[in-house]
This record gives C-alpha cells, structure tokens and sequence, in this order.
C-alpha cells in the first residue's frame, strides 16, 4: 500500500464528532459525521457535489453490522432520503475538491465498494447491487487510485468495511505466522490480527461443550450458538467447521470456542513446529 500523509480537521475538537480527512496530493476529500449531527453534516458546502457515501450502524433485528453504500450527483439531497433508515448511525462522504468526478465516475466507485465490501465480509449490505459504469481505461485508472485512497481514511475515520479479516500475507509469512490449535480430533488454523485472532475458514472445533461449561462459562455456550445461528459453524463428520475467516478478541477467545470450554490461547496455539503463542511472544 502506497504511504500516505493525512491530514484530519476537528470542527469541534472532537474525534467523534463532524471531521474532515484529506491525503497530500489527493484530489478527493472525505466528511465524516454521527447520525446525532446530520443536519450540521448536511451544511456542509462539500455535500453540494456529486460523490459516493457509506452509512453504517447495526442491524436491529440481528445485531451485526450493516452498511448502505451509495453515490449521488448530489450527496446532500441523496443523504436526506436515508433518515427514514433506522439502522445507520455514522455517515461517511467523499467527494472530489477540484469537482472532477461525473456520474459515470460515482457509479463506477459505488459498484466497486459494493463489490469489494460483500467479498470482505465483515458487514452486510442493504444494497447487494450496483449497475457500476464503463469508463476509459485513463479514468478507470484514475478511479482505482481514488479507491486506494478510499481505503486508507476508511478506517482512520473509524470504519473498517473494507479491512480483510485475515490481512494478506506474502506465502512465507503466511506460513510463519500461521498457527494451529488441536483437540480431541479437532483442528484449526489461524493468526493473529490487529483486533485480535482470527481462525481461517474450513478449521474445525468440536461439537459438544463441557460439562462444566453451561455453568461456569454462559457466555462461550451463547457465542458459540450464535456463531452455528449465523452460518458461522456448520456441523459436519462429528465436529463443527468454520464456514469463512471469523475474527475473535484474544487468542484465548478463539481457542475457547475449539475446545468448546475455556482454554489458554497463549499455550494451545501453536506452530507447526511446536513452539506455543507465549513462547513465540518471550522471543519478542
């Protein structure tokens, strides 16, 4: 990824309030506001251009995160059309400051952010479809360098939808920092992330809890269930079996849901070698 310099602007001094985003040398800039300050984000000169905006909040019915993706030759009159969406509760804006981006050109951007946010996976998406745009090759490759820099502010302005859960990794760091927890027959893979641990889809955890589990720990029996709810966990052969990469907090938390029933991620992750997580850590 191309290093970048970016400058953030605090209206009110507070990051979680209205803030601007701007890349030295990057024609685009990004608004961002909470939904509690739409109609000062609505004021903004920037909105009177066309461009693309993300929206993003919680499904109410299933609690996981959900997003709107959308373009608008006109950003302030498309945004007042969303209040009637209830899950959203940050908006997100970019535009061109020298106002070069057409039509053609927001279309393109929307069609590529839908496409790139479903294959990522970590929202879902009101909108599956964008017809996208034909353009040039010139302005194609124009846009895909707005996209690059669309993917840099995202999650400086807080918003990881387009984050891979499992970073991108050369083949021999991929292989080095991957790592395996084994129980009972049950075997699974995974690394460590920015956020925590993520476990790498097709591994696999055993069926039943310990008994001692329902009691002493409520809490992995529920995430478990809801992990085999959403699609997450599949039962197949006698074991249940990751459907995609699925993030955890801690290596503790992921090596939990394995051996269904508390565990010490430090210890049980381990490399193909045999050297534990916390061994791997004193090297440090």
């Amino acid at each position: 990824m191309t290093s970048a310099t970016i400058k953030l602007f605090l209206p009110r001094g507070d990051a979680k309030s209205l803030r601007t985003a701007e890349i030295s040398n990057w024609t685009g800039k990004a608004v961002a506001a909470p939904r509690t300050e739409l109609d000062e984000l609505l004021r903004r000169e920037e909105l009177d251009k066309s461009g693309v905006y993300i929206l993003s909040g919680t499904d109410p019915l299933t609690g996981f995160p959900r997003a709107y993706i959308g373009e608008a030759e006109v950003i302030r009159e498309r945004l007042k059309q969303h209040k009637a969406k209830e899950f959203w509760i940050t908006a997100i804006v970019f535009v061109s400051k020298d106002e070069n981006l057409t039509k053609a050109h927001v279309r393109y951007l929307e069609g590529r952010l839908i496409s790139e946010a479903i294959q990522v996976g970590r929202f879902t998406l009101e909108n599956c479809q964008a017809g996208g745009s034909k353009l040039p090759e010139s302005d194609r490759e124009d846009m895909e360098v707005f996209l690059s820099r669309i993917r840099q502010l995202l999650p400086v302005l807080g918003s990881e939808i387009f984050v891979s859960i499992a970073p991108q990794q050369s083949a021999s760091k991929q292989a080095s920092g991957q790592l395996v927890c084994r129980i009972k027959g049950a075997q699974a893979f995974g690394q460590r992330t920015p956020d925590g641990f993520v476990i790498f889809r097709g591994s696999t955890a055993v069926l039943q809890e310990r008994p001692a589990t329902l009691r002493r720990q409520p809490y992995l029996v529920q995430l478990r269930n809801k992990l085999v709810t959403e699609g997450t966990l599949t039962e197949q052969d006698g074991f249940y079996v990751f459907t995609k990469d699925t993030e955890f907090s801690s290596p503790s938390a992921a090596a939990s849901v394995i051996h269904g029933g508390g565990a010490n991620g430090l210890t049980e992750w381990r490399t193909e070698h045999e050297k534990s997580l916390i061994q791997l850590d004193e090297r440090v």
